[in-house]
């Protein structure tokens, strides 16, 4: 009789246990919902797009998707960039299919002012949205300038980056990007980080 209570007893805290731990997984299982695919495994044998997994990852290897899309799109401009951002201000020789091709073309785009009619360092943000076609929306707006310059500075610059933007307009978007632009605001921030020499008998 004794061994049969001890039976049912080992019994019922195996059951148990074996439930607690199933729900432990079910709780901790990952939700990969937001991902176009299921989580990857450093044991798989093939990689895992568009990221590649490691054994050196703390945590489970989930990639994140290409660029997903927020409410506001940021890029920064500079008149002269490094050497080693020259490849991102290449025009991309193809219709416009990714925030990368979308960013590379904006860049591309700019033309600065004149030495002669420029600061050097001078800073200005603008903000607009583009149409499913490709067409800038409106005039953009001037969101930021840099504190303390003339007027005229800020006119001269407001009117060649709507200039810049001109002369590439319409941009061509595949229509996957063009649906997925369509009224999103961007924010472009210009630099005039060009070393411009100051004008004779200037100390």
């Amino acid at each position: 009789m004794s061994r049969r209570v001890v039976a049912i007893a080992l019994f019922l805290v195996l059951a148990v246990a074996l439930t607690a731990s199933a729900e432990a997984r079910h709780r901790h299982q990952i939700d990969a919902t937001p991902f176009s695919h299921a989580p990857c495994s450093v044991l798989s044998g093939q990689p895992c797009t568009p990221t590649f997994c490691s054994v050196f990852n703390h945590g489970p290897c989930i990639p994140e998707m290409d660029y997903p899309y927020g409410e506001n799109l940021q890029l920064t401009v500079e008149s002269d960039p490094p050497d080693n951002d020259k490849a991102k201000y290449v025009r991309p020789d193809h219709d416009l299919d990714t925030i990368g091709d979308l960013f590379a073309e904006l860049r591309s785009c700019w033309s600065p002012p004149a030495a002669d009619s420029a600061q050097q360092g001078m800073q200005m943000t603008v903000r607009f949205s583009f149409k499913r076609s490709g067409e800038i929306i409106a005039v953009p707006r001037m969101t930021f300038a840099t504190a303390g310059v003339s007027a005229d500075i800020r006119d001269t610059y407001l009117k060649a980056i709507e200039a810049s933007l001109d002369a590439c307009e319409p941009l061509k978007f595949t229509n996957n990007l063009g649906g997925a632009l369509a009224g999103r605001p961007i924010a472009i921030r210009y630099i005039d980080n060009r070393q411009l020499e100051k004008p004779s008998g200037t100390p």
